[in-house]
């Protein structure tokens, strides 16, 4: 048998690497990040604790990578698509992108919401965030620039508004998925910012009438 190639040995220990993830977030998200082991993670991974160990010598250094990934995939929300070259078809663009991919992983949603706010996690988050400070920047002057080009006397008020109203739309969506209007708020969102009426974000879902938010 001839020996595994680098690129061979390179794509297994990914995806080694990638199944200690995943079980951590199953793990975290089922039991808090206090009530999950490395045993455990490991156990659910289908690898040996010391694989674990390898490639996270702490438990805490889980949390960051899955910290990171998921602020990673926040920055990345903000890249227009090709056929999105106006400020307002920007801005649509990215508003649709956040509720999109927050009705499509509500329960990672909710593990990143606890994490950021839970006592014993909460350092790890700022730690996270004070690390990768610069993409941060170009996300927030990202969304300010789309507020610039349409004339906004403070983009970067409108910046924090925005998001400020759409993680609010994400932590509702996250506590009451299965009562939540998604479609009438985004209308709503739509007509804050005077932008133009769009086809419905989730075609198959229903259109749920705003009532009473109840698990």
């Amino acid at each position: 048998m001839s020996p595994r190639s680098a690129e061979t040995n390179r794509e297994l220990r990914e995806q080694s690497r990638r199944r200690i993830l995943d079980a951590a977030l199953e793990l975290f998200a089922e039991r808090g990040y206090g009530g999950a082991s490395v045993a455990q993670i490991a156990d659910r991974a289908g690898v040996a604790r010391g694989l674990v160990s390898y490639y996270f010598p702490a438990k805490e250094r889980l949390l960051e990578e899955l910290l990171t990934e998921a602020m990673f995939g926040i920055f990345g929300l903000v890249a227009p698509a090709p056929e999105e070259t106006t400020a307002d078809e920007r801005l649509a663009g990215l508003i649709d992108r956040v509720l999109l991919t927050a009705s499509r992983t509500v329960p990672l949603q909710r593990l990143v919401l606890c994490l950021m706010l839970q006592p014993a996690t909460r350092g790890v988050y700022v730690r996270v965030e004070a690390s990768h400070a610069a993409e941060l920047t170009a996300f927030e002057d990202a969304i300010r620039s789309i507020f610039t080009e349409r004339g906004a006397p403070d983009p970067a008020l409108e910046e924090v508004l925005l998001r400020s109203v759409l993680e609010g739309v994400v932590f509702k969506l996250a506590v009451y998925p299965d009562t939540y209007p998604l479609e009438a708020v985004r209308r709503r969102v739509y007509a804050i910012y005077d932008l133009s009426p769009a086809g419905p974000l989730l075609p198959d879902e229903p259109d749920r009438p705003a009532d009473r938010l109840r698990s």
